[in-house]
């Protein structure tokens, strides 16, 4: 754990992988240190914000340097299924990549859990993690100028759902009708770390 001051109300916290953030993120979640406003947790980092009238960085950063948590504490935000259509316009690129038939990307898609480690992006784009390995593709050549919304995608060892029309660079395997980003919605995010996602299939 290496603890870096960010100007004079933020403090990152750098863990060696993603499973160390998500543990740590979630012990914070269940306890948070007084003046703590906001966590941001990334692929190896965890950014803390303070009201720093209840607390100061130098306090923020004792406590959570006394913290000892194992990737085995990861408490969940909840559980999602997300219906998905298999008809991506790259499922038959992810199939070639994988040396998988169309079929067996879907089983792997849906045969496994994946657990949001953190968003980025656009509102609402939770990065997955902990899929079936074989799953793991680079992103396009040449991205698209314009992804649909609700598309189901892959990139590297992440998957996730597109919230909203936008540029994109991801492998799109599938799409889904359930919105992961509703601004009518308290909170509008439907995919926040630590939920943990499972993928099913739907007729078109």
């Amino acid at each position: 754990m290496r603890l870096m001051p960010c100007a004079d109300s933020g403090l990152l916290v750098e863990m060696s992988d993603m499973d160390e953030v998500l543990a740590l993120y979630s012990h914070l979640d269940e306890d948070l240190p007084d003046g703590v406003i906001d966590m941001v947790p990334a692929a190896t980092t965890l950014l803390l914000t303070i009201d720093r009238a209840v607390t100061d960085v130098e306090r923020l950063a004792r406590a959570v340097s006394g913290i000892s948590v194992g990737t085995h504490h990861r408490a969940t935000a909840g559980e999602v299924e997300i219906p998905v259509v298999y008809d991506g316009a790259d499922l038959s690129e992810v199939a070639r990549l994988t040396g998988l038939a169309e079929r067996e990307v879907i089983e792997a898609h849906t045969g496994t859990p994946w657990t949001v480690a953190f968003c980025g992006f656009a509102p609402g784009f939770g990065y997955m993690v902990g899929g079936d390995e074989r799953l793991q593709v680079p992103r396009r050549d040449n991205p698209r100028t314009k992804v649909p919304p609700g598309s189901v995608a892959l990139a590297g060892e992440f998957a996730s759902v597109y919230p909203r029309e936008s540029p994109g660079g991801w492998q799109l395997i599938g799409r889904t009708a359930l919105q992961v980003w509703d601004i009518q919605r308290e909170p509008p995010a439907l995919l926040v770390p630590g939920t943990v996602v499972r993928y099913v299939e739907t007729a078109a």
